[in-house]
């Protein structure tokens, strides 16, 4: 029971309003209060009653824990370590202002955490002079990044509620059945009608709207983000709310990846589809036919099966796009990818453009000799119909080359024999002298002089 204390949660109300996609108008009316008491709620000029805490919970089907954790305590915090910087250490700063700052004027307190955000990062970049390799701690990119790595991309209270939620919408009939039952109704409609959009969720006349030309597998997954996003609610919160991040974009960067993590495991649970991938021998496009999915979610779930005593193979995955931009990067398997700069260059996962529909495998060797298999194949997103753009990218599933036997794309290969592509880390990190796809010269090698000697690779390097 909710006792009778008022509570200032303005942020915190702010947030779940743009999350839901409401206006304060269209809050104001599910709450059957104003617009003008919304907008004093969400500056925490009125307090958030036990009564109103209650009928935010029951009307958008939130629990409890969810709005009432207190979080002013660590809002004021955070502030309190801004205005510690020593760029402010000649202001007199009380506690109690400070307190009432982040409680009383949470725009400003924003407002003030991003400013000082900005300027961290912009410090670090020149102290860091952008070297390669430099991680840097105030990308909130990185910083989700680092998160998904340390947990080695398996969230296994996530895989446990997916299952049990999958065996239900098996039960139901389908995703559609599922969350029909649950009152919400499913709709397909032109491009036109969703103004660009590919997902929507109409609370008011509780419709979930989807994309009409998006393909089988594209439907599945949308159906399914919906439930993760929902019903998966508190599952995803949860783990957000055991991390302290540097901002709110990492924070919601990790959210939307847990989502999606979710996603996949209610479309491929976790042990059906380990026994799978384990019997059909790590093939992606069979394992996608018999899931629904497409190939990059089919390979990304490859990623994720680090259940003890359920293992499957660890993968390392990246994609990227036709300018060697990375989208997307998880490792599992140990491979030293780079955090700054471009790629190998004979690594085929950029080859792969040219080659639409077909897989390329490729036997990788680092220069301290270690080895890896990798698989590679283009994908493409957008399209479905005329006039909409179609994106390509290309990803790339790696493991270590003694678990290449386990997959049917090394079938027939001896790892210890077979005839590697001598490749590196990053042109700047990599050693090797004789490389003719050389970008730059690594650090620490003098390049020596031309005049009288041009070599076949772009730079002849010193002794190291």
């Amino acid at each position: 029971m909710v006792d009778n204390r008022s509570l200032y949660l303005g942020p915190r109300i702010k947030r779940l309003r743009r999350e839901l996609g409401l206006t304060q108008q269209a809050m104001a009316e599910d709450l059957a209060i104003s617009p003008s008491y919304v907008a004093l709620l969400e500056r925490n000029q009125r307090p958030l009653t036990a009564p109103l805490l209650l009928r935010l919970a029951r009307t958008y089907k939130l629990d409890m824990e969810d709005l009432a954790a207190e979080e002013g305590e660590d809002y004021a915090r955070r502030v309190a370590e801004v205005l510690r910087d020593p760029i402010f250490s000649d202001i007199d700063l009380p506690a109690l202002e400070v307190a009432d700052l982040a409680t009383n004027f949470p725009g400003v307190s924003e407002a003030l955490l991003r400013l000082h955000g900005a300027y961290l990062r912009e410090q670090q970049a020149l102290a860091e002079q952008r070297v390669p390799g430099a991680e840097e701690g105030a990308d909130p990119v990185a910083e989700a990044r680092r998160f998904v790595a340390r947990e080695r991309n398996h969230f296994p209270d996530l895989d446990a509620r997916a299952e049990a939620l999958a065996a239900e919408i098996a039960e139901a009939g389908g995703a559609q059945e599922f969350l029909r039952k649950r009152g919400l109704r499913v709709r397909f409609l032109p491009p036109e009608v969703l103004v660009d959009t590919i997902r929507r969720y109409d609370r008011h006349n509780e419709q979930l709207l989807i994309d009409e030309t998006l393909d089988a597998a594209g439907r599945a997954w949308q159906l399914a983000i919906h439930i993760a996003y929902t019903v998966m609610r508190s599952d995803i919160a949860r783990i957000v709310r055991a991390e302290t991040f540097a901002s709110q974009t990492a924070a919601t960067l990790v959210r939307r990846a847990l989502a999606g993590y979710a996603a996949a495991a209610l479309v491929m649970p976790y042990d059906k589809f380990a026994r799978a991938a384990e019997s059909r021998r790590y093939d992606i496009e069979a394992l996608a036919s018999l899931f629904g999915t497409s190939f990059e979610q089919t390979a990304h779930r490859l990623t994720t099966l680090g259940r003890p005593g359920r293992e499957g193979v660890p993968f390392f995955f990246i994609r990227v796009d036709q300018a060697g931009n990375v989208s997307k990067r998880l490792d599992g398997a140990g491979f030293p990818f780079a955090a700054h700069g471009g790629s190998c260059p004979l690594w085929s996962v950029h080859s792969v453009f040219g080659r639409p529909g077909e897989v390329v495998t490729q036997w990788l060797e680092l220069p301290d000799g270690q080895r890896f298999f990798s698989i590679a194949r283009r994908v493409t997103s957008g399209g479905g119909r005329w006039g909409r753009s179609q994106v390509h990218g290309a990803i790339a599933l790696a493991c270590a080359a003694e678990h290449a036997p386990k997959l049917v794309y090394a079938e027939g290969h001896d790892p210890r024999s077979v005839p590697a592509t001598p490749i590196g880390v990053t042109c700047r990190l990599c050693h090797r002298a004789s490389c003719p796809a050389r970008a730059a010269p690594p650090i620490g090698r003098e390049i020596l002089p031309d005049d009288y000697r041009r070599a076949a690779e772009p730079f002849t390097l010193g002794e190291s």
